[in-house]
């Protein structure tokens, strides 16, 4: 029997047994739904057995139903050791320059690398890190390099207004886009910084991985690199996917113990349920871990939470199991990162306006409440709810992307997209 079923059935078996000193705390806290067969359990795979490639070749609702089930069972009795941290030696860090280049490092050398770059955090300093990995994975992969090249446009392209949207005549809008229409566009300053990828999801290959990981010590190993930097801390803005969502809070408890201040922004993308909880400690992503924090969920029911983490928590379509147009969870997990970097496009900042609502079909009702405020870069960090916003199945995704065409090569010398792909997919192999 493999290691989760062992545990499950051992929690199970010993929660029946009278006379155990668990007994009556065990009893208290489970609820009899959470009760599965043994039939049930068997068929149950192991942790390891589960390949986040797996999950892609899944329908959306077959893993949605595994990734339920799984952590439905990893939280009888006891949840899982928070035992897995990647040696910092082994995860991959890429300093982004402006011409689409990257200079390789790894997480313990990263800062030492940083400042070694020319005019490396002189302004802004956006750091990623990715939950998920891009070589076994084509949806993380695109989601990836689509982040990666907006950042590259927002650094170096001036950004215009927008043109106005094209409705058909026979669309009836939301209030969202009326309120929007009426809204005056201030075009945003253009900025300019440096971009860092820490590749944490190349070390994050299979369930196992994912619910084993160790945040606060992945988060602290971070942290401690970040206060090597030369450059004002609170310029830093962390992106951070799924687990690495919960890694970049731990990354902004620890700096604010080490230092007696927080780092400006944390969003999170599609932010993951957390496996390991320690029922005696609040670990994880929350508000509070920067200045402001925002999180994307678009998979909130399946390899992501519902539960709010953060300051301002945006739910494209409401929570739900995968956003229109993404076949398999992971896919639907990458949309949050697809969403954020079609904001980070210069232009297109303001695509995602949404309305702080109780649901879906409260927002579809017109029984939001407040002006829009816009999911991605441009979000406000004064703004604190639950928003709700309608998006597109294809890309471009934002309901109030402008009439001009969507295209990469519109933005970017298709010379910096190309160098940015192919360094970003042959370091992929070879990690």
């Amino acid at each position: 029997m493999n290691p989760l079923k062992a545990l499950c059935v051992v929690a199970l078996l010993a929660s029946a047994v009278c006379g155990n000193h668990h007994e009556h705390k065990s009893s208290n806290s489970l609820k009899p739904s959470q009760w599965l067969s043994r039939s049930q359990l068997e068929k149950i795979p192991a942790l390891d057995d589960v390949s986040i490639k797996n999950l892609e070749s899944m329908p959306l609702e077959q893993g949605a139903k595994l990734l339920k089930t799984i952590y439905h069972v990893s939280q009888i009795n006891s949840p899982l050791p928070k035992s897995y941290a990647p040696n910092p030696s082994s995860v991959p860090v890429y300093i982004v320059k402006s011409n689409g280049q990257k200079e390789s490092t790894t997480l313990d050398k990263f800062a030492e690398s940083a400042n070694q770059q020319p005019n490396f955090g002189k302004q802004e300093v956006t750091i990623f890190i990715t939950g998920l990995p891009s070589s076994s994975c084509e949806s993380v992969e695109k989601a990836n390099q689509e982040l990666v090249q907006a950042y590259m446009e927002h650094y170096n392209v001036q950004r215009q207004k927008p043109r106005s949207y094209d409705y058909d005549s026979s669309e009836k809008k939301t209030s969202t886009r009326r309120d929007y229409d009426d809204f005056e566009w201030e075009t945003p300053k253009h900025a300019s910084g440096s971009l860092v990828v820490i590749d944490l999801g190349e070390k994050l290959q299979n369930l196992k991985q994912h619910a084993m990981l160790s945040v606060s010590e992945v988060g602290a190993k971070i942290a401690r690199e970040i206060t090597k930097l030369d450059c004002r801390k609170d310029i830093i803005h962390i992106v951070a996917q799924n687990s690495a969502a919960h890694v970049a809070g731990e990354c902004g408890k620890e700096f604010k113990r080490l230092t007696g201040n927080k780092l400006y922004r944390i969003t999170a993308l599609d932010p993951a349920k957390l496996h390991s909880e320690d029922p005696e400690k609040l670990s994880g992503l929350a508000r509070g871990d920067a200045i402001f924090v925002d999180a994307i969920h678009t998979s909130a029911h399946a390899m992501g939470t519902p539960a709010r983490v953060a300051n301002a928590d945006f739910y494209p379509n409401g929570p739900s199991e995968g956003v229109p147009g993404a076949n398999n969870v992971v896919e639907a997990c990458m949309r949050a990162t697809r969403y954020f970097a079609e904001s980070v496009r210069p232009g297109n900042e303001r695509n995602f306006p949404a309305v702080e609502s109780n649901s879906l079909k409260s927002y579809k009702n017109k029984e939001g409440y407040g002006k829009p405020v816009y999911m991605g870069i441009e979000c406000d960090d004064d703004v604190e709810g639950d928003y709700i916003l309608e998006v597109d199945s294809t890309k471009p995704f934002g309901k109030r992307t402008s009439a001009k065409k969507f295209k990469s090569e519109e933005y970017a010398s298709p010379s910096s997209s190309k160098s940015w792909k192919k360094s970003y997919s042959s370091s992929s192999e070879e990690n």
